[in-house]
């Protein structure tokens, strides 16, 4: 059918997307630590508090995530193609995406109301990775198709336990 088709073409274009979403949310994480080393609030600089804290070591755990999955799909893409590697290009897509808009989030409520102006990258930023979380289909069907495959997996691991027990 056509998605056969398709599949080739969407494998590397997804990953290129991925990569993309992670250098974005390198970039963002970079203006929040920047941005909290900067700004004194409440006496102390913002990266003296826990909150804050917590937003860069949040953000950095999301981007390791997304970048380890991006490389495994990318390397099953290359050991046992792009149909092989279906589900975790599915994967990559949603987690990627999603840690990029999370990062991007989070730096826009260190930096406050700048963080929404102009002044910074970062709304623009956000903006755009929001709208690729619907380009080559949304979350949902990504979703769909990883609980399609994880259903099928283990339907065939049941079957093989219940044949062997009879």
């Amino acid at each position: 059918g056509v998605q056969t088709c398709a599949l080739p073409i969407f494998g590397p274009g997804r990953i290129h997307h991925c990569m993309r979403a992670i250098g974005l949310a390198e970039h963002a994480i970079e203006l929040m630590t920047m941005r909290a080393q900067m700004r004194v609030a409440f006496g102390k600089p913002l990266a003296d508090q826990g909150v804050v804290r917590e937003r860069i070591a949040e953000s950095r755990l999301q981007i390791e995530q997304a970048r380890l999955l991006t490389l495994k799909a990318a390397w099953l893409m290359d050991t046992v193609g792009v149909k092989g590697a279906q589900t975790e290009i599915s994967a990559i897509k949603v987690v990627a995406a999603r840690a990029a808009t999370d990062v991007i989030d989070r730096a826009i409520q260190v930096f406050g109301g700048a963080g929404v102006s102009q002044d910074t990258p970062l709304a623009m930023m956000w903006a755009h990775q929001r709208t690729l979380r619907l380009a080559d289909g949304p979350d949902e069907v990504h979703r769909n198709a990883i609980a399609k495959q994880e259903i099928a997996e283990q339907t065939t691991v049941a079957e093989a336990l219940s044949t062997k027990k009879g």
